[in-house]
């Protein structure tokens, strides 16, 4: 017998089915728009100053990007103001969220697991893939997790070699 016939991969022969959330990340730049840079002092937002500023302002810089908006100046900034740059940005960018780049990355993960057909998973055992090159957040596997544990046999994290335990259905 030769060594090509005595490797089996029992990972191959497992039956277990790997899912990758990074498989779910919407390629595209992300941006942070900080209104900060638009405060007076670095305390208050004037209106008059604001509204010219978002007149003048290039908006097509944001096309085809991810935007979240946000202040990090402990100051007090009106909801128009918020609402008045998403208005703007709006025709451009792809997605336009309040918080800051985790923010953004979390809320594009939800609407992308939104998407997924859990029925294909139905009575399967699944791994949820654990590392990779995208930085996955914690709400992701967090969604992933309680989608499918009402439909598949087993959900395990980690590699098809080497995994964790999450759930296994009673029969």
């Amino acid at each position: 017998m030769d060594i090509q016939e005595q490797i089996v991969n029992k990972v191959a022969q497992s039956g277990l089915v790997s899912v990758d959330p990074a498989s779910f990340y919407p390629a595209g730049d992300r941006v942070l728009y900080d209104i900060k840079d638009n405060l007076y002092m670095g305390l208050i937002l004037r209106e008059k100053d604001f509204r010219d500023f978002v007149k003048e302002h290039d908006w097509a810089q944001y096309t085809g990007k991810y935007v979240a908006i946000t202040c990090t100046a402990d100051a007090i900034v009106p909801t128009w103001a918020y609402m008045l740059l998403a208005n703007r940005m709006a025709p451009y960018a792809k997605e336009i969220v309040f918080g800051n780049l985790d923010t953004l990355e979390t809320i594009l993960f939800e609407k992308a697991l939104n998407t997924l057909d859990v029925e294909q998973y139905r009575d399967k055992r699944v791994v949820i893939k654990g590392c990779g090159d995208v930085a996955v957040p914690n709400s992701a596997y967090i969604e992933l997790t309680s989608k499918l544990t009402p439909v598949v046999k087993s959900l395990m994290f980690g590699e098809p070699c080497s995994t964790v335990p999450i759930y296994k259905r009673k029969d």
